[in-house]
């Protein structure tokens, strides 16, 4: 997926599940080739503010969503909690997508990848801080 409009932003997305300050459960699925976090679910962030630009969200099919908000969330595990800013809150977007490439960023983190499962990892002590499965052929933050 990318971004058009007043500035040339190229935009991927993938879906990921956050649990929320509330009891509220999100599902987070990440996408290595996502450049931003998507979600429909604005109900879940911590924080949101409209978005008054011109940009749309395209996907795969060339179609471009409109973006409504710019929200930023938690994703909390029993020992840890990382950052998701400026994730683009799209209605038509069916599930929720988590940008690997920012989430390394925003949490200074690593993804290791396998078959069934993966782990997010810590940058510099190699320490495994979350994981996750995949299911139906999708890797899934719960």
């Amino acid at each position: 997926m990318f971004l058009v409009g007043t500035h040339p932003l190229q935009v991927n997305a993938n879906l990921a599940f956050n649990k929320a300050p509330t009891t509220t459960l999100v599902t987070w699925f990440p996408d290595a080739c996502a450049n931003h976090h998507v979600t429909s679910n604005l109900t879940s962030m911590t924080s949101s503010e409209p978005y008054l630009g011109n940009d749309h969200l395209h996907i795969g099919d060339g179609k471009g969503l409109v973006i409504l908000n710019i929200a930023h969330s938690k994703i909390r595990s029993p020992n840890n909690t990382f950052t998701l800013s400026n994730i683009l809150h799209i209605l038509n977007i069916t599930k929720p997508l988590l940008s690997v490439q920012k989430f390394f960023l925003e949490n200074n983190v690593f993804f290791e990848f396998h078959y069934f499962l993966f782990y997010v990892k810590d940058l510099m002590t190699k320490e495994v801080l979350l994981s996750g499965r995949s299911r139906d052929d999708l890797y899934i933050f719960f």
